[in-house]
C-alpha cells in the first residue's frame, strides 16, 4: 500500500471522481488514484466509525485500518457493484471484528425476539426527514450524540448509516446482507430508543 499518511479532518466535499476508474487506475499501480478515493470517503468512514466505536483517536486508527483493508482487497472488487457500498461493507465488517474481539456485547440486527414476532411489521414513510435536519440547535444535537451513544451497537451503525451518512435504506440492506423491511424496522428502533433517551435527559 502507498505510505501516505491520511489526515482526517473537516472539509468541504472533493470533486466527485468516477469510482470505477480509480479502482482501474489504482490496480495499474497510480498512487494518486487511490489518494483521490481517500479524499472522497475519509470523512463518511471516520464520520461512521467514530460514532460507533465512541473514541476519535480509535477512530482515526480503524479508519485507516479500513483503507488499508480496502486498498489489500481491491483486486476482489467487481465493477458492477457500487462502489462505496463495497467499501462500506468491509467498513462494517471490520467494525463487526472489532466488536467481536473487546467481546462487546451486541445483539444480532436479523434477530427478532419473541414479543417482536407477534407484532405487525413496523411501517416506515418513504419520504422522511433527516433527524439531523429537523433537529437544527447545536443543544439538541448534543443531546442525539449523547443518546446515541447508549443504544445498542448494531442499532446505533444503521442509525449513522442512515441519519449521519444519509445512506438509503437499499444501501444499507446491501450493505448489511438483510432486506429492506428489516433495515427500516432497526433505524425506527434506533431512532425509538434516541428519543426515550432525550427524554430521560429533560
Amino acid at each position: 500500500m502507498p505510505s501516505t499518511t491520511y489526515k482526517f479532518k473537516r472539509a468541504g466535499c472533493p470533486p466527485l471522481h468516477e469510482d470505477k476508474e480509480l479502482v482501474k487506475k489504482t490496480l495499474a499501480g497510480r498512487q494518486e488514484a487511490f489518494e483521490m478515493i481517500v479524499q472522497k470517503y475519509q470523512q463518511p468512514l471516520l464520520n461512521y466509525i467514530g460514532r460507533t466505536v465512541g473514541e476519535y483517536e480509535l477512530a482515526l486508527e480503524l479508519t485507516q485500518d479500513v483503507f488499508i483493508k480496502t486498498y489489500s482487497s481491491l483486486h476482489s472488487y467487481r465493477p458492477r457493484y457500487k462502489f462505496s457500498t463495497w467499501l462500506y461493507k468491509i467498513a462494517s465488517n471490520y467494525i463487526i471484528d472489532y466488536w467481536r474481539k473487546k467481546k462487546i456485547k451486541a445483539f444480532s440486527i436479523d434477530q427478532q425476539s419473541k414479543e417482536e414476532d407477534s407484532l405487525p411489521p413496523i411501517q416506515v414513510p418513504s419520504q422522511e426527514t433527516s433527524i439531523y435536519e429537523k433537529y437544527e440547535l447545536s443543544e439538541i444535537k448534543g443531546k442525539i450524540e449523547t443518546a446515541l451513544e447508549k443504544i445498542p451497537p448494531p442499532l446505533r451503525e444503521l442509525f449513522i448509516w442512515r441519519h449521519i451518512n444519509e445512506c438509503s435504506y437499499q444501501e444499507i440492506a446491501e450493505i448489511k446482507d438483510l432486506p429492506v423491511g428489516t433495515i427500516k424496522n432497526r433505524v425506527f428502533q434506533a431512532k425509538e430508543l434516541i428519543r426515550k433517551q432525550m427524554e430521560n435527559m429533560e
